[in-house]
């Protein structure tokens, strides 16, 4: 197993984030304040403020806000510091002690703020728009209105209150759960122990045997708990409904859309321009049969790698690529970039209880964001790092905003992360000498595409029919689970790729699906939309940059459509899909070229 990345060292492994700009290490005496005092403050917040919003004039509706933004800072940076800390670690009984009392707290502490959205609801439109108008209060213009949107679906304050305490005995418990076990699991291969992080980089592996037995083993292991995951996810979508129910949103994905900032018929129109182009993943994977010279591509194939030469890019080589890349598209962005690396602000290496997957933690105005990965040396390891770090600069940057502007809906967040992808795979393009090399690197690309674009559309598929069935035919079992997982994935590849008996299982392990339900699609609205980005970059590069900057730097004080007006997209435009699905087209035309 010479070419695992699980056998190299790649200067990773003492990469750890010092989160000490949120809180001192445990016993913390700042984070044992503000969990002793943050239910007083909470209530004595609205022991002054309820009632007052109808009337109170602009200067203390301001000062209302400011005091409201203080409060949910201190919730956010509790519960930045304890999933952190918790995520590092899973399997450490303090870590989860500690997550769950902030949980708890917290939600002690949001029973005396829920009523500020409740009663936001309840004003007037022409109040409403009196105070997005001020100027006192353009800070808060956007958050106005969005908030005002939820007016439909808003319920009292006592009910709020209830569904806020209930959660954490509800969904919040049985994701943790869902988490908890997925982090526990151990596979073992050839005598060799992985983690889920660990063992599903083996599917990236140049020797099918590897792919093969990883699957197998992977496979093996999703089957084992299946039956504890169909019940968690049965509970958590049957959570999804009673929430649906009860606000009267009209479909199971609404409620994410809203919070999206999107409408459902644009979601859709997405949705549809993107099964509508299941032909490209059917071309691909035949060309890729082709490379790899197999007569049967079966799913453990889908991330083989067709150059022969196994990769492998250290931390330093890592940090320098992704650095080079950003610096080159502007100064900005790789000095940020730059602070992450310096900084301890990442969590790099793989261990036993961690979590997997990679994320970036915004976690609030005063500190700064955590990068969070499972670092193993490979090609796309650093396109992971590029993708993290994008989010990373766009959360640095759109700080200025503030608690209730920083944020931007997912839709809008996950373009900086693929945009930082684009700009280091451009740039290792452009450094490549053969056709061989330009091909291989071509190839991964559109791996990643498909897994972005289209895979993640074929999972929306998959909820939509999970939730469907789950809301007309009640608890789902695990064999119908299986059934509408191989359905929906069938539709995707089209019969290019066969599966085999133990990738049934595999809907069991994908997280999103409970921690954001409807959460996926928002990964191929973002790379589509960074497509039609870097078509615009191409042809107007120079004012591009200042203008992306801008983009970033706006946060989530605007509705998307605001945010992108000034790059002249419109995303609520049917046709404007096409353009990133053209694109992709035009990169698997290259590549069919390059392999002929």
């Amino acid at each position: 197993m010479s070419t695992t990345p699980e056998t190299r060292r790649t200067g990773a492994e003492n990469v750890i984030w010092d989160l000490s700009d949120l809180y001192p290490a445990a016993p913390s005496t700042a984070l044992q304040h503000d969990l002793d005092t943050i239910v007083d403050r909470t209530s004595a917040f609205r022991s002054t403020w309820k009632g007052t919003l109808a009337t109170t004039n602009v200067e203390e509706f301001a000062t209302m806000m400011s005091e409201y933004e203080t409060l949910l800072e201190i919730l956010d940076k509790m519960g930045s510091f304890a999933h952190l800390q918790w995520s590092t670690n899973t399997e450490e009984p303090t870590n989860g002690a500690l997550l769950q009392l902030i949980r708890e707290t917290s939600s002690r502490a949001w029973h005396w703020l829920v009523w500020v959205s409740v009663e936001m609801c309840s004003l007037s439109d022409d109040r409403l728009a009196a105070l997005a108008a001020s100027p006192l209060l353009a800070r808060y213009k956007h958050w106005i209105e969005s908030t005002a949107d939820y007016k439909p679906h808003i319920l009292s304050e006592e009910i709020e209150q209830v569904l806020s305490e209930r959660s954490l005995t509800s969904r919040f418990a049985w994701v943790r759960l869902h988490d908890e076990l997925q982090n526990a699991q151990v596979f073992t291969l050839r005598g060799t122990e992985y983690t889920e992080a660990a063992i599903l980089k083996l599917l990236h592996d140049g020797d099918r045997n590897i792919r093969k037995e990883a699957a197998e083993v992977f496979s093996a292991g999703l089957k084992a708990g299946a039956k504890t995951q169909a019940f968690i996810y049965n509970t958590v979508i049957a959570d999804c409904l009673m929430n649906d129910t009860l606000r009267k949103y009209p479909t199971w994905i609404s409620s994410r859309n809203l919070a999206n900032e999107v409408g459902d018929a644009t979601v859709q129109t997405l949705i549809d321009s993107v099964v509508g182009r299941f032909d490209l993943v059917e071309r691909y994977y035949k060309l890729k049969k082709k490379l790899l010279g197999v007569d049967v591509m079966y799913d453990y194939d889908r991330y083989a790698p067709v150059s022969k030469v196994p990769s492998f890019v250290s931390w330093d080589e890592a940090k320098e690529i992704v650095v080079n890349a950003y610096t080159t598209f502007h100064p900005k962005a790789g000095e940020i970039a730059s602070m992450f690396f310096e900084r301890p602000w990442i969590h790099a290496p793989v261990q036993p209880g961690k979590n997997g997957g990679a994320y970036s933690a915004g976690t609030v105005p005063s500190a700064h964001p955590y990068v969070f990965l499972n670092y193993l040396g490979t090609n796309r390891d650093v396109q992971v790092v590029a993708h993290e770090l994008g989010h990373g600069i766009h959360q640095y940057l759109s700080r200025p905003h503030g608690m209730l502007g920083a944020d931007t809906p997912l839709t809008i967040a996950e373009t900086a992360s693929v945009f930082g992808e684009m700009l280091v795979f451009r740039s290792l393009l452009e450094k490549t000498t053969t056709k061989e090399e330009r091909l291989s690197l071509i190839m991964e690309k559109i791996d990643d595409i498909t897994s972005t674009v289209f895979r993640q559309v074929s999972l929306n598929r998959f909820e939509d029919a999970m939730h469907t069935a789950r809301r007309t035919r009640g608890e789902l079992s695990v064999e119908h689970l299986n059934e509408i997982w191989m359905e929906t994935q069938a539709v995707a590849f089209r019969g290019s790729v066969t599966f085999t008996d133990g990738y049934r299982y595999w809907w069991s392990y994908i997280s999103h699906f409970m921690h954001t339900p409807g959460y996926v699609y928002a990964y191929a609205f973002g790379e589509l939309l960074v497509l039609a980005l870097y078509e615009i970059y191409l042809q107007d590069g120079a004012d591009f940059p200042e203008k992306y900057i801008a983009l970033l730097s706006s946060g989530g004080s605007k509705r998307p459509e605001e945010l992108l007006a000034p790059l002249g997209i419109d995303i609520n435009d049917p046709s404007f899909w096409n353009i990133g699905l053209n694109a992709i087209e035009r990169l698997l035309a290259e590549a069919e070229s390059l392999a002929s």
